[in-house]
């Protein structure tokens, strides 16, 4: 497809024929590209097993060929039909607590049940081979948001399997799980279960290969269809919607590579900091996605319905959240859905045609954001970031689990400041897999990292010694890949490279005082959540806790290791105190309003930046060039409208300035070189 992607999920089974011919004039009015059709359409599909009822479909990709419209066509297998699960009852999934799930929602099917890999193959096959040459088809669509969980039979000898080709004997299992612990310990591989209920705390190397399984089993039936798919249609690219949540067992770094298109589905569900979470999953896209292009496939146009309240979304912020995504790399913008469901599980979730109709703000919001979006086409190449934060969904998983020192030290909230901190800033962050190419980046923030393996603590090392600089948030390098606890001294794998040493772990029910080194910031500042006895083996103490069992030693440190610079944090900081943090550890940031977003994008030559206005005022910033959204020049200054924002088209190459403020003792003071700018442009 040419230019960028605009559309959203189109459900024509749920209408009326005469209501098609509707949609499609009111697709073209509103610039609409693409659609993703078939979703949950298998029952309208496969009435009955075998028996596949095509002309509908035929008459809707027929009329959407006619109107100039691309189809991203979807294989139905998030959505059984009732059928399935009354000639395939082994088929449904099973709850940790055994109880056998019945038809009734989407997402009732076991990924490991071999009748549903079956029909799963079978209808993708009949949907290729019926429309492979189908002049509407641009793309495939497997599936929808995979992450369904499941304990039955089906999954337990799977399990099994998965753990035979893991750790290849028992005795290895039996000590990646510590198993001597509660006598678990396995004769044989009949022996092993998944983590089902029981009495009291589950084993957690059990739980969290359990999880890495369940990642890869769905993987597994995800490329069972995309090879059929490749086969038929060996030119038509393959992927599937990325969906985040601690429900959701997929490991996103590795599903990345299996998909032709990085696609994710993002809904916002705090209405005040639906500007961050934005910015947060663009990036996390993004850095699955390599450096490619990714798309946004699904967003809300007008109401999100969370499951306990609709929040509705204020006016022209279908636009700005849309453009954030594409600013950060989305191929366009897509929706769930076309028009709002009259009836149904999801009929209160919003439509880019609502229950009004197209006579109404949220339709006309749709029509100017698809008039605006070629205009924006030509933005090309990578987005400007030279930080990054290491995401690692395993460490996450493992923070999950039950029995540890503090159920308050999510891994999530560790990550989401970090983010955040960054994005006040003005810093477009990137994200980066603990064992990813880090060179590219000055500065790498590391929150929580709990799992850290011998080969993560060589490259981090490397990293460091070769110059790079790391800001280590607390209860990270603790254990191994199979959650066993390093012992010597907390934190584990990363003592060297920091510089120190942990004896204990001090869980706080209040917050303890902490004063920065140095005359130049406040005198005191908060730690929460947590707390640590640090002693410093090589490293430089920026700051001390103040009173209590831990009164004089180090809080905030320094190590300086090879060419580079290790820092650690040994409690919640607020976002202030953070961000002097990251002052010290030299993170560059805009000079820009609060409240203004921008990003910078780079390729072939030229340089384009995406600024954002999410506060309630005008805005002003510093800018020399011609604005894509309204054709008019900047001539150093563009005034931005409450909630507007603007995309300009510039050769100039702006220096990004350090953060400045205290930083426990000393001010921050990185500039960008010449050579740091050449190679974000790189």
């Amino acid at each position: 497809m040419d230019g960028l992607c605009y559309g959203g999920d189109y459900n024509p089974e749920q209408w009326p024929e005469e209501v098609w011919h509707e949609d499609v004039a009111l697709m073209r009015e509103a610039g609409v590209t693409l659609v993703t059709v078939g979703v949950f359409s298998w029952s309208s599909l496969e009435p009955s097993p075998g028996r596949f009822t095509f002309g509908w479909l035929d008459r809707v990709l027929d009329l959407l060929a006619a109107g100039g419209i691309k189809v991203n066509l979807a294989t139905p297998t998030a959505s059984p039909p009732p059928w399935f699960g009354l000639a395939h009852h082994d088929a449904l999934p099973v709850t940790a607590g055994g109880t056998r799930l019945t038809h009734g929602s989407r997402d009732t099917y076991c990924v490991c049940a071999p009748p549903y890999r079956e029909a799963s193959v079978r209808v993708a096959r009949a949907l290729a081979e019926r429309y492979r040459d189908h002049p509407a088809l641009a793309m495939w669509h497997v599936h929808n948001e995979y992450g369904t969980w499941c304990h039955c039979d089906h999954v337990a000898a799977a399990f099994r399997d998965w753990l035979r080709a893991r750790h290849g004997s028992l005795d290895a299992l039996n000590d990646a799980w510590t198993t001597a612990f509660w006598s678990q310990s396995y004769a044989d591989w009949d022996e092993i279960a998944p983590p089902r209920a029981t009495q009291y705390l589950p084993n957690p190397a059990q739980s969290l290969d359990f999880r890495r399984f369940l990642s890869d089993a769905t993987l597994d039936h995800y490329r069972a269809q995309k090879a059929v798919l490749r086969e038929l249609t060996p030119d038509v690219p393959v992927t599937t919607n990325f969906v985040f949540g601690s429900w959701v067992p997929v490991n996103n770094w590795e599903w990345a590579g299996e998909v032709d298109l990085v696609a994710i589905d993002h809904y916002p569900d705090d209405r005040e900091r639906a500007a961050e979470q934005t910015a947060f999953a663009a990036d996390l896209a993004r850095a699955w996605a390599g450096g490619r292009p990714w798309l946004l496939m699904e967003q809300a146009a007008g109401i999100v319905y969370t499951g306990t309240r609709m929040r509705a979304k204020r006016p022209g912020e279908i636009a700005l959240h849309t453009v954030q995504h594409v600013a950060r790399g989305s191929r366009g913008a897509m929706f769930f859905q076309w028009r709002a469901s009259r009836g149904g599980s999801e009929l209160w979730h919003g439509g880019m045609v609502p229950h009004a109709g197209p006579d109404s703000r949220i339709f006309r919001e749709i029509r100017d954001l698809g008039r605006l979006l070629p205009r924006l086409a030509e933005v090309e190449g990578g987005v400007l970031a030279d930080v990054a934060i290491l995401w690692d969904p395993e460490s996450w998983w493992a923070l999950e689990a039950p029995g540890l020192p503090s159920q308050e030290a999510r891994y999530l909230d560790a990550l989401h400041q970090a983010h955040r901190v960054l994005w006040h800033g003005g810093v477009t962050a990137g994200f980066a897999h603990p064992s990813g190419e880090l060179s590219p980046y000055r500065v790498v923030l590391v929150p929580s990292l709990y799992l850290v393996s011998d080969a993560t603590a060589r490259a981090l090392t490397a990293y460091v010694e070769q110059g790079g600089t790391l800001v280590v948030s607390f209860f990270s390098g603790v254990a191994d890949e199979h959650a066993r606890v390093r012992l010597g001294g907390h934190p584990g794998a990363l003592r060297d490279l920091l510089g120190i040493r942990v004896e204990e772990f001090l869980p706080l029910d209040e917050p303890v005082t902490i004063r920065p080194h140095g005359d130049d910031g406040p005198p005191t500042i908060n730690g929460s959540i947590w707390s640590e006895r640090v002693e410093l083996r090589g490293a430089t103490a920026l700051a001390s806790y103040e009173g209590g069992d831990l009164d004089g030693l180090p809080a905030i440190t320094r190590h300086r290791h090879g060419a580079g610079r290790a820092f650690y944090v040994s409690t919640r900081l607020d976002d202030d105190a953070y961000t002097a943090v990251l002052a010290a550890a030299g993170v560059p940031a805009e000079p820009v309003p609060a409240g203004v977003e921008l990003v910078r994008r780079s390729g072939d030559g030229v340089n384009w930046l995406f600024a954002l206005n999410h506060t309630a005022a005008e805005q002003e910033i510093a800018v020399t060039g011609t604005d894509l959204v309204t054709g008019a020049s900047a001539d150093d200054a563009l005034r931005l409208a409450p909630g507007g924002f603007a995309v300009v088209r510039t050769r100039d190459v702006v220096v990004q300035p350090a953060i400045t403020g205290y930083a426990c003792g000393a001010r921050g003071s990185a500039t960008a070189s010449q050579e740091d700018v050449k190679r974000r442009e790189q």
